[in-house]
């Protein structure tokens, strides 16, 4: 589940920027769960879990979104056009830490193990798509078109980021939305695999 902290922050620098693609600053937090069955596992993901405003539920996982832009101008006397823009994304993610009961059952930690790795996968997935966003928005920044002066050309950067940014945030949510859909047939294919694993003599029991 991804929530967006802040929607842009807009600077408008004098100096060059170095030229590049969007940048990714990327921390992780954990929160502890406790239970040895899989119904007390949920049960406590659920009490514990971080709560993300946008569905006013609580997640097993979340990663909070902050975009920052940075752009360079241009200003001559006929025009003020943007030369360099640079877009960085800052992600925290939110994750689970079972600490893990000695009497919990063998097929207990191999569904929290599998779980767990799947709420991994699916919160760096929110991050790659930030990122792949954040780069179309340098795009678009510096394919801008000339404007009369630099005032006008900040107003005109923040309409074409506030744009990417709402079809960021509808590319998130339908994400969230085609996983939770597939959430137990992609379970059960994963937990196949791990056994598989298992007894290939690849992954430890």
């Amino acid at each position: 589940m991804m929530k967006r902290t802040l929607l842009a922050t807009m600077i408008i620098a004098c100096m060059a920027l170095p030229a590049g693609a969007a940048s990714l600053s990327k921390t992780y937090s954990y929160f502890s769960i406790g239970g040895n069955t899989l119904d007390e596992i949920e049960a406590d993901l659920a009490r514990r879990g971080p709560h993300v405003s946008a569905s006013n539920k609580r997640h097993p996982g979340a990663t909070q979104m902050e975009f920052t832009t940075r752009l360079s101008y241009k200003q001559t006397t006929n025009y003020c056009k943007i030369v360099q823009a640079h877009v960085t994304v800052k992600a925290k993610l939110i994750l689970p830490r079972w600490r893990r009961s000695r009497k919990a059952e063998q097929d207990v930690r191999l569904i929290w193990d599998t779980l767990s790795a799947d709420i991994k996968r699916h919160e760096e997935s929110h991050v790659v798509i930030a990122k792949n966003y954040a780069r179309e928005m340098e795009q678009a920044l510096k394919a801008m078109d000339r404007q009369k002066s630099c005032r006008t050309a900040a107003d005109k950067a923040k309409e074409v980021t506030a744009k990417i940014l709402a079809r960021h945030d509808r590319a998130q949510m339908e994400f969230d939305r085609v996983e939770g859909k597939n959430f137990e047939s992609r379970i059960m294919r994963l937990l196949k695999y791990r056994l598989e694993q298992i007894d290939a003599g690849r992954l430890p029991r």
